[in-house]
């Protein structure tokens, strides 16, 4: 069965202790393996290992993991590449320095690798904790998120694993509300048109660069179009900006079922389903809230 695994670490002599030793049993097994941590982890380990770094593929979470939602299409590919083969992996998506919104994806996006890879039964991933740095719920969120935890050299069950059919359902937790009033667009299906013209204001009076505005509008105009085809046929467009971020938020009433929605790439040969993956690729980060009463979809781009 897929093993997934919090490494609960404090310093980097306690993140090598366990990180090095999973790798080593890899490499005596033969496994491929897939490292994604920051750069500055990735020269510990490459030291630590020596030749036997060789064997191991690394990434910059930095550079895959900026928006969570897209570390698990990474991991996919690296799987499927493999085939049946055990492999293994080690992903590092939560540092003290995410924001709020990012820790809450972060949290969702280990939730959901439970739903993802259940029915990979050669897949091992390790997840290291720094919970000398990291809020005590961010570490309590480990404990709920993987099934085995390890800490001071033991592995042991979490009793605060709920299953994956409880991870599996719809997101409901409410996001934040904006701290400022934002501006607001309903929208029906002969008004969607005029989205893509406000998102397009807003964006270029917050000096979001040019190119990235073109993604926001693409975006946010197929999140609209989405509503109108899917979410009962209207729904309602909030922007606002907070600090450096210019946030761009989409509610209807429809229902998201799928957990992975936009997780997972839709095959080459699908008519349609592309919808949440283009959006997640082209914004900064992706926040989806749904429930039989409403879904919620709030987008993230940083402001240069």
């Amino acid at each position: 069965m897929f093993e997934h695994e919090a490494l609960l670490y404090s310093g980097p002599e306690e993140f090598l202790a366990g990180t090095a030793a999973f790798l080593r049993e890899g490499v005596r097994a033969g496994e491929p393996m897939l490292v994604v941590v920051d750069a500055a982890k990735i020269a510990m380990l490459r030291e630590e290992l020596g030749a036997d770094a060789e064997r191991v593929e690394f990434a910059d979470m930095a550079d895959i993991g900026a928006n969570p939602a897209r570390i698990i299409p990474a991991w996919r590919q690296f799987v499927d590449r493999h085939g049946n083969v055990p492999v293994r992996g080690i992903g590092e998506p939560i540092w003290p320095e995410r924001t709020a919104a990012e820790l809450a994806e972060c949290r969702r996006h280990e939730a959901l690798l439970n739903v993802a890879f259940q029915h990979d039964l050669a897949f091992r991933l390790l997840c290291p904790y720094d919970v000398g740095r990291l809020d005590p719920e961010v570490v309590h969120g480990a404990h709920c998120n993987h099934p085995i935890i390890a800490a001071d050299g033991v592995r042991e069950s979490s009793a605060a694993y709920p299953g994956v059919e409880a991870h599996a359902q719809p997101f409901t937790d409410s996001l934040p509300e904006p701290a400022q009033t934002p501006r607001g667009l309903p929208f029906d299906r002969g008004t969607v048109r005029l989205v893509r013209r406000f998102v397009g204001a807003h964006a270029i009076d917050a000096g979001v660069s040019g190119a990235r505005v073109e993604d926001l509008v693409l975006a946010v105009d197929d999140l609209a179009t989405n509503s109108v085809r899917h979410g009962g046929g209207r729904g309602l467009l909030r922007v606002w900006e907070d600090d450096s971020v210019l946030l761009c938020e989409v509610r209807d009433g429809g229902l998201i079922e799928d957990p992975l929605v936009g997780r997972v790439k839709p095959d080459g040969d699908r008519i349609g389903g592309y919808g949440m993956w283009l959006v997640h690729q082209l914004c900064d980060l992706v926040q989806v809230r749904s429930s039989p009463a409403r879904t919620v979809v709030r987008i993230h781009t940083r402001i240069s």
